[in-house]
C-alpha cells in the first residue's frame, strides 16, 4: 500500500478479530510512534502496551467509549512525561499517536484512538489503572488488532476550510 492509500483509507476500527498481534508487529508500530516529530526532538512520550485480556476490560470500566477493548488484542497507552516537556507534551504524543495509526494500517491492522486527556476523570482512572507516575499523564489509548470490519476512503476534503493567504 502507498502512503496516500494508507492517509485515506485509515479509518477508526472498533471491531477486531481474535488473531493475535505480534511483538514485531507492535516494536515496528512503536518505532513508528518514536519516530514523529518533537518539539525541541525532547521526545516525551511513554507506551504502555497492554496485551492482558484481564487489563483490556478493565480498561472500560474508566473509560466510557472502549467498548471495542472487548475485542481488541492489544492497546498502547500514549503518555507524556511532563518532566521532559511540560508545555508542548500532548502535541508531540499527538504526532506520536498518529504514527501509531498509520503504520498499523500500513501493516494491515485497525485502530481507534481513544481520548483520555484533558478529561480528568478518565486521566485519572487510566493513571490509577496502570500505576502511572504523578509525572506520566496519558493523552489517548489506541485500540490494536486485525480488523472485523473494512472502511474505504470517504473524500473529506472541504473547500470551505481553506483560506489562502488571509482569512
Amino acid at each position: 500500500m502507498d502512503a496516500l492509500e494508507m492517509l485515506f483509507t485509515r479509518r477508526s476500527i472498533r471491531r477486531y478479530t481474535d488473531d493475535p498481534v505480534s511483538e514485531d508487529m507492535i516494536k515496528t508500530i512503536l518505532d513508528a510512534g518514536m519516530n514523529a516529530p518533537s518539539a525541541n526532538n525532547r521526545q516525551p512520550w511513554h507506551f504502555v502496551v497492554v496485551t492482558e485480556r484481564e487489563k483490556l476490560d478493565s480498561i472500560m470500566q474508566v473509560h466510557p467509549y472502549s467498548q471495542m477493548l472487548s475485542q481488541a488484542p492489544v492497546a498502547i497507552v500514549v503518555c507524556g512525561d511532563t518532566t521532559i516537556s511540560s508545555h508542548y507534551w500532548t502535541q508531540d504524543c499527538s504526532a506520536a499517536t498518529e504514527n501509531i495509526l498509520l503504520a498499523a494500517r500500513a501493516l494491515g491492522l485497525g485502530t481507534v484512538w481513544l481520548g483520555v486527556h484533558p478529561q480528568e476523570d478518565r486521566s485519572a482512572g487510566v493513571s490509577r489503572l496502570f500505576n502511572l507516575p504523578d509525572t506520566i499523564q496519558p493523552l489517548c489509548i489506541i485500540a490494536l488488532g486485525y480488523p472485523a470490519e473494512e472502511k474505504g476512503h470517504v473524500d473529506r476534503y472541504k473547500e470551505e476550510r481553506v483560506h489562502k493567504n488571509v482569512w
